[in-house]
């Protein structure tokens, strides 16, 4: 009888140990999936979307291996909103403080719902972000930066944070690990104010002959100096935790790669946010003066190499074939955003928008049209996809993969573009929302409607066109990617029908 028993109780742990090797080599072949979100990058700034003054092999090596989009979209054509979009599947347009954050804002990200990290999670995910934030740290507008901070991206699904809070240009220039701040020295406690100068550090306004890299007039980057640069707000304290902008893309880096090392036993889901080319550009030495194309071409090589890095660590871990890695910015471009950085008198020929009107803040194609690459496992189809889709997408597309379904009272503007990300097929969504600074468009296939507004058509500090007009606004973008002919009065019953549809999907 006991020989019996210990012979079932043998064959009962053989099977649980099976069991337990069967999840264990079913989680290895669950892929993992990094995004990789670039700052403020054109869609004509890649030398695979067409830019010949400027060389970026790694990033070509990636659409060269996946599926590389014509018409892929961020949300907005500012980056708090888009990231917001990505991070909930929803158009940020529909929930009020979602528009461009200062450095001290609350989060924005609601940490009841699911988000793009919280559904990885679900699956059993390991999950990391690694870089730019910039969708608010803890309750209330004023905090504590000496201690624990929170809530933020560990409590919207994220396992692991390593990120500054806002922007480079913006304080506290600080990175924030797991809801505290790198290095901070207890003895030097961080203030922050954007309405009035707390402590005594000398300001671009005030010392403008201490800065190494002047601030474009009017921007507002003139406020206290960090290693030489004048940033939006003020700040004191904190000095041995404020980083160099020479170093901050190797730190990320650094930990981008550490985190890959860490999980690479298990399926994780990697945010990669970095913060080039946005201003300011003050690239690693390693890269300046390499582009001719001033500080912003080189911060865009730098962006380029720091790819190239990710990709040698899958393949060193052994992991790449078995990791999805997306790649887009999350808005279009800007040359003068703030900064005397040879952005402009530099540009030599380069075409930022590539073949597009507008750029950055403009709700014309190239506020929101962004690279946007796909290099999957073996399976997936390699080429060119002409598939309309946009970031938002990317949470039920996941859901999906995951088999993770969404709340019932979710709201989610994404739709399901799973097998057109991997090539499976050319058809994308019919229709999509994009928001500009001060208007929407709508697509519907080829045409696009901008509803009318009261806003600048120009943006005179960035020298780019909003897209604003106070009359309606219809482009066919099969025959006009330019925008340059407004079809509205010709083809009325088509602006008619398109007003319509975007209103019905505003009160939704």
């Amino acid at each position: 009888m006991h020989k019996k028993n210990s012979v079932s109780i043998l064959k009962k742990s053989s099977i649980f140990v099976i069991c337990l090797l069967s999840i264990a080599i079913f989680a290895q072949k669950r892929p993992n999936v990094i995004i990789i979100m670039t700052d403020d990058l054109g869609y004509g700034d890649l030398s695979c979307y067409g830019a010949t003054k400027i060389n970026t092999p790694n990033i070509d090596k990636l659409a060269k291996q996946g599926v590389r989009f014509t018409d892929a979209h961020s949300t907005s054509a500012t980056c708090t909103p888009s990231r917001y979009g990505l991070m909930t599947g929803q158009y940020p347009w529909r929930r009020k403080g979602t528009g461009i954050l200062p450095g001290d804002a609350a989060l924005i990200v609601p940490t009841d719902k699911t988000t793009l990290p919280s559904l990885f999670q679900k699956a059993g995910y390991k999950t990391g972000i690694v870089g730019k934030w910039h969708l608010g740290l803890g309750n209330e507008l004023q905090k504590n930066w000496n201690g624990e901070i929170k809530p933020g991206p560990n409590e919207v699904g994220f396992d692991y944070s390593y990120i500054f809070p806002a922007t480079a240009d913006r304080v506290p220039t600080v990175f924030v690990e797991n809801q505290h701040v790198v290095a901070l020295d207890p003895n030097d406690p961080i203030e922050v104010d954007y309405s009035n100068k707390v402590g005594n550090d000398p300001t671009g306004k005030e010392n403008p002959e201490l800065l190494k890299m002047k601030s474009s007039p009017n921007h507002g980057h003139n406020n206290t100096i960090v290693n030489g640069i004048g940033r939006i707000g003020y700040m004191s304290g904190g000095n041995k935790a404020r980083w160099t902008d020479e170093e901050m893309p190797m730190t990320f880096l650094s930990k981008a790669n550490e985190f890959i090392e860490t999980n690479k036993k298990v399926p994780f889901f990697l945010y990669y946010a970095l913060t080039e080319p946005h201003v300011p550009r003050m690239p690693s030495t390693m890269f300046k003066g390499k582009s001719s194309l001033g500080y912003r071409g080189d911060a865009i090589l730098q962006m380029d190499w720091t790819v190239g890095e990710i990709m040698k660590q899958l393949e060193y871990q052994g992991i790449a074939n078995n990791t999805i890695v997306i790649f887009t910015s999350d808005n279009g471009p800007v040359l003068d955003d703030g900064y005397e950085d040879g952005a402009v008198t530099e540009l030599n020929g380069h075409t930022p928008w590539g073949s597009l009107r507008g750029g950055k803040y403009s709700t014309f194609e190239a506020g929101t049209r962004v690279p946007f690459i796909v290099r999957g496992p073996a399976t997936i189809k390699k080429g060119a996809s002409p598939a309309l889709l946009s970031q938002v997408d990317l949470l039920p597309s996941f859901s999906k993969m995951l088999n993770i379904k969404l709340e019932k009272d979710q709201v989610t503007d994404g739709e399901d573009m799973l097998q057109a990300m991997l090539g499976k097929t050319n058809k994308g969504r019919t229709v999509l929302i994009k928001q500009g600074i001060n208007s929407l468009a709508i697509r519907k296939e080829n045409w696009k409607y901008i509803e009318p507004s009261n806003g600048p058509t120009m943006n005179l500090l960035t020298n780019i066109e909003m897209g604003n007009n106070q009359q309606p606004q219809l482009y066919d973008l099969n025959k006009d990617i330019g925008e340059k002919e407004n079809l509205a009065s010709r083809y009325p019953e088509i602006t008619k029908e398109l007003a319509k549809l975007l209103q019905q999907i505003k009160e939704q």
